[in-house]
């Protein structure tokens, strides 16, 4: 380890050039790699809605879907605007009412009103599907231009116009979200760090750090925009603490044991690599518990995360070091008196009275866990924008006008009889909350003859395998109504056609809810067992772990359980990854004061002496690093206006502040309480507990019973 050390000393400036080159390629793998706007394009493939997605696609030619309404404007000018939007390229399909029936045919001779079905007051509306999927590049592209055809008097609502707002917002906002943390961080890091200088040659290792990671997502093809939104704010704050540890191990080196500056440097960097292993793994471990998820945007984010620390780890040993020694002259001249509190009173006030934060423990245990299992989630995902963008309007003018939240579409196997389409059609038209249906059986009927039914129409609803079926429903996307029409509308589908599929945004997110909802299961454990087993290993003890967690979930609790009692609903997504987010990132502030605690108790120091010295020397290190981490992290959830970024940053900002507290209260004084017992479980503590036999005839009463 310390051959590695010295050989980055002796070579740092070699180190620099290399780090400043690789920063042209991470560049073009950052602008190169593709951003996915539509989270349901995460859901498994084996499901049935996504199944049909691709019979849709495969069959039909149809991939996105939008409805588009216009106001203003006469019949034969609807027309005109209509035939525009078909030119448009990727549009696969406009139906309209003349795609139905002639505009020449009197409204007297028209099934089931099927010109109200189009038109309300001065607006009307028509379906377009695109012959590409919902969130790709030229829907998208599509979407944009016949929004620009079609000027103030168009509206279109669909997740396609979903995915164009939230990409034009995010587009706009991410910079600004880098530009925020760092400022902050800086902020932060400048004045409890002893020099001016120490945040800029931080934030440059680590940002080279970030460049590198999201450059790598190249190999990945394309990456999520909530993680394309928060690697590089997490990043920052996770892989400060390295830093910070880096740079106090030197001072100690150089300083206290008077070492030269570039044998200094080498044994920190020695120190950093074996002190940091620990808590870096179990980052790592909380980031890839993600992977676990069904749902696939936590294999992206998890890898990306997870990816980002250990490059961050990398950076920490070699770039840095590269820099500080590079730069001490500039260090030195922007030298001052850091701002750092002494804990020595509260680190003793702590240890006289365990019991009490104890205590404290347990009574917030009963409502935090409450609060966590019963905060409520939304999984309605326009509601994580601004209500003022063009799709939000739209949606607002969709069901003013027409009655219309959510469109399902039906597949329906070919080979099935007309008159069991029929049969069915009619019973999906009684189903509450079904506004009108779309289908040759269904709107049209017996009623008219087949010279009267267009050749287009037939084309468009009817392939060699399948027909297919619009479904309006009047009511919202992840509501519990839209949820139980669907399992209604299934069992009516299945009884008439059991190869049929229920598709679209409701039925896909309703598969998202019962697949998230088991994902948080899966990664809360996931992530508790391995970093569980990550601090048993590294800490050899069985006792410490159990510790060290439960206090971590206590936070947990706490910071998710909060919005119950303020009446805050959290995006879905929110929930899964703070959790594992904050264990794996802040139990460090834990192990941290552990490993000093047994260093304390291996030296012979009772109890009471051990967790005084280990709170009162850790304290300083763990203030910095939780600070950082909520600054870095704070910023970005006040300014965002997409509350899937917003709550995720202000929700880690909290829970690193609340984590803070825990290890400053908590875990002191089990360490007191619980001595007895961590000896007994941990390697290396019983000849120590023996020696406390002796120590405890010497302690006056007072002392024995706190």
């Amino acid at each position: 380890m310390l051959r590695f050390a010295r050989a980055v000393v002796k070579r740092r400036r070699i180190i620099i050039i290399i780090a400043l080159l690789l920063l042209v390629p991470s560049v073009f793998g950052m602008i190169s790699t593709r951003v996915n706007y539509d989270v349901l394009t995460y859901l498994p493939d084996s499901i049935d809605t996504i199944k049909g997605q691709d019979i849709l696609l495969d069959e039909f030619g149809k991939g996105g879907f939008a409805i588009v309404m216009v106001e203003g404007m006469e019949p034969k000018e609807v027309a005109k605007f209509k035939e525009k939007v078909e030119d448009v390229d990727h549009v696969d399909t406009v139906i309209w009412y003349d795609t139905i029936l002639d505009l020449s045919i009197p409204e007297s001779m028209l099934p089931e009103s099927v010109y109200d079905k189009f038109n309300s007051g001065d607006t009307t509306m028509m379906a377009v599907f695109f012959d590409k999927p919902t969130s790709d590049d030229e829907t998208l592209d599509a979407v944009v231009k016949i929004r620009e055809m079609g000027g103030e008097q168009c509206f279109l609502s669909s997740m396609s116009g979903f995915v164009e707002d939230l990409k034009e917002l995010i587009e706009h906002e991410e910079p600004i979200y880098v530009a925020v943390a760092v400022l902050l961080a800086i902020i932060v890091l400048g004045i409890f760090m002893n020099s001016f200088a120490l945040p800029l040659l931080f934030i440059s290792g680590i940002g080279m750090a970030i460049i590198y990671n999201m450059g790598s997502n190249i190999f990945n093809g394309e990456i999520c925009f909530i993680t394309q939104a928060i690697a590089a704010v997490l990043q920052l704050a996770v892989t400060t603490d390295y830093s910070i540890f880096l740079w106090n191990s030197y001072e100690e080196h150089r300083n206290v044991l008077k070492m030269d500056r570039e044998e200094a440097m080498a044994n920190a960097i020695a120190r950093t690599l074996v002190s940091i292993s620990s808590s870096s793994l179990t980052t790592i471990a909380g980031f890839l518990a993600l992977c676990f998820m069904t749902f696939q945007l936590g294999m992206d984010m998890g890898i990306v995360l997870a990816k980002g620390v250990l490059i961050g780890v990398i950076s920490s040993v070699t770039i840095l070091p590269a820099l500080l020694l590079c730069c001490e002259k500039f260090i030195n001249k922007l030298r001052h008196k850091p701002l750092v509190p002494k804990f020595d009173r509260l680190s003793a006030a702590i240890v006289k009275r365990p019991l009490i934060f104890a205590a404290i423990f347990l009574i917030l245990l009963g409502p935090a866990f409450y609060g966590y299992r019963h905060t409520d989630v939304y999984y309605k995902l326009d509601e994580s924008i601004p209500q003022s963008l063009p799709f939000a309007v739209a949606n607002e003018k969709l069901a003013e006008d027409f009655n219309m939240n959510c469109t399902h579409m039906l597949l329906i196997d070919s080979n099935t009889p007309q008159k069991d389409v029929r049969d069915m059609m009619k019973e999906i038209d009684k189903v509450d909350g079904v506004g009108y249906t779309l289908s040759l059986e269904g709107t049209l009927g017996p009623t008219l003859p087949d010279s009267m039914v267009p050749n287009k129409l037939e084309g468009e609803l009817k392939s060699d395998k399948y027909e297919l079926a619009i479904i309006n429903s009047e009511y919202a996307v992840a509501s519990d109504e839209v949820n139980r029409q669907i399992d209604e509308l299934n069992g009516i589908v299945e009884r008439y056609d059991p190869g049929g599929l229920l598709i679209g945004e409701g039925p896909c997110t309703k598969d998202l809810i019962n697949i998230t909802d088991r994902d948080f299961k899966v990664v809360t454990g996931v992530s508790v067992a391995a970093i569980f087993l990550i601090i048993l290993i590294a800490l050899q003890s069985i006792s410490l772990p159990i510790i060290l967690v439960a206090s971590i979930e206590l936070g947990i609790f706490i910071n998710l359980g909060i919005p119950y009692y303020t009446g805050t609903v959290l995006a879905f997504i929110t929930s899964i990854i703070i959790g594992t987010v904050q264990l794996g990132s802040t139990v460090d502030y834990a192990i941290l004061m552990t490993n000093r605690y047994k260093r304390e108790r291996f030296a012979g120091k009772d109890k009471r002496q051990a967790v005084t010295i280990a709170h009162s020397t850790s304290m300083p290190s763990v203030l910095v690093s939780a600070l950082s981490f909520f600054a870095a992290t704070i910023g970005v959830g006040i300014y965002s206006d997409i509350d899937l970024i917003g709550s995720l940053c202000l929700l880690m900002g909290r829970g690193a502040i609340i984590s803070l507290l825990v290890v400053m209260f908590f875990v002191p004084s089990f360490f007191v309480l619980f001595d007895g017992i961590i000896c007994r479980t941990s390697r290396g503590f019983i000849d120590k507990q023996r020696q406390d036999k002796n120590v405890k005839t010497h302690q006056d009463p007072e002392e024995e019973q706190g």
